[in-house]
């Protein structure tokens, strides 16, 4: 699997966690959007699209869960699209 396009747009808003989003096309074939780029503890991270809604507990509690809509399998595939996406974040104005 190769990561054969990449484009990365910049976000600043105050308050936000959130410093950017990418889209990346895989094997000139799959294309992926909406990747968020956010600043964690540890400095930059990349955040796969996903869905947030609420869902009721065990306990009859209302809670809100996230769950990814695409993301890697194993960690190979997580540094690859975090070292590609986020270099080009860098680069990016």
């Amino acid at each position: 699997m190769k990561i054969t396009s990449v484009k990365v747009t910049r976000e600043e808003r105050e308050g936000s966690r959130i410093k950017g989003r990418a889209s990346i096309i895989i094997d000139d074939g799959l294309a992926i959007h909406n990747i968020r780029i956010k600043e964690g503890k540890n400095g930059l991270f990349v955040a796969m699209p996903g869905n947030t809604k609420e869902v009721e507990n065990e306990d009859g509690e209302m809670v809100t869960v996230h769950r990814d809509i695409v993301h890697p399998i194993n960690q190979e595939v997580r540094d690859m699209f975090e070292e590609v996406i986020l270099n080009e974040y860098n680069k990016a104005e």
